[in-house]
């Protein structure tokens, strides 16, 4: 804009000094046609530069904020549009404005001095357009600067959306995991026959139809009468859960320890670790619940529980 000015300022002068006209002036005016017409070609890629910029901005977002981005990018194109007409209207004014004086400048001096005068307005009248058009710049400045922004800032909050999606799906696929073991009996109770088996089976029974106190109860009376049998460990591990499932953590956490010190040989260790490292995120504890997963991935890490470990490792920011 800076330039466009000093466009203008040239022709005041030049108009000032037509009363002595020559082929000199002639030449200068050439001069700044053909500046102002680079000029026009540099809006014009300008424009087009907006143009795919903002084609790539309706690429990348999503349709929640499409609408917004289309309006913006609207605006932007029509003020750049504006503008290009504005400077193309002021060439073809300053080229007529030639043309004429080509034309009057071998006529007498009266039609030489009309010509001056006539310039002489038309170059206020473009100074006014340029200041107007200056606003317009500043204007649209600002407005693409607002614009890139926001786009950050809808970045940022997808990310973010992006981040707990993949967080409630993990626990998803935990809580569904954990559903379908409490529908199917596990391998320890198919089968059982015995006076020590059907206490065992009753307990879990109780644990599928949702009676965790019901089970607990259970699972203790039978760990009071079996403390060291094939089925005793599954049984401190059954307790650990009928906390976990009505979200009392810190029981279960305690209640999980006691399968894995009481039972150091027992194959429910490695589930108790994993339901412990769960129950720390739950309770906010991220260092705990790393450690933990960790755990269970270095001293087990062919087991299943290794497998989910590593995943909902992954999930953790």
């Amino acid at each position: 804009m800076a330039k466009h000015m000093k466009i203008l300022g040239i022709l005041a002068m030049g108009a000032s000094l037509w009363g002595c006209a020559s082929s000199q002036d002639v030449r200068i005016l050439d001069r700044e046609v053909t500046r102002l017409q680079s000029q026009v070609n540099t809006l014009q890629k300008e424009k087009e530069t907006h143009n795919r910029e903002f084609a790539a901005f309706r690429n990348e977002w999503k349709n929640e904020w499409k609408n917004d981005l289309t309006n913006e990018s609207k605006k932007t194109q029509a003020d750049l549009q504006f503008q290009l007409e504005s400077v193309k209207s002021e060439l073809r004014i300053l080229s007529t404005g030639l043309d004429e004086y080509k034309d009057f400048a071998k006529r007498p001096s009266k039609d030489v001095e009309r010509v001056r005068e006539d310039v002489i307005l038309r170059t206020r009248v473009l100074e006014e357009k340029g200041k107007g058009l200056e606003e317009k710049n500043r204007v649209q400045d600002e407005r693409t600067k607002a614009l890139e922004e926001r786009f950050r800032a809808m970045e940022d909050r997808l990310k973010s959306m992006e981040a707990k999606i993949d967080l409630v799906a993990s626990k998803q696929a935990e809580v569904e995991k954990a559903a379908a073991a409490a529908r199917e009996a596990p391998p320890e109770v198919k089968g059982l026959s015995t006076g020590m088996g059907e206490l065992y089976r009753e307990a879990f029974e109780a644990y599928q139809r949702g009676d965790m106190d019901g089970a607990r109860k259970k699972f203790e009376a039978f760990l009071k009468q079996y403390p060291n049998t094939d089925l005793s460990d599954n049984a401190q591990f059954w307790i650990g859960e009928t906390y976990y499932v009505k979200k009392d953590y810190e029981r279960a956490i305690l209640e999980y320890e006691k399968a894995i010190v009481k039972y150091p040989e027992g194959d429910k260790v490695p589930a108790a670790i994993l339901k412990q490292a769960f129950s720390f995120l739950e309770l906010g504890d991220k260092t705990n619940g790393k450690n933990l997963l960790r755990r269970v991935m270095e001293r087990y890490p062919h087991s299943e529980q290794a497998e989910i470990a590593k995943k909902r490792l992954e999930t953790i920011r």
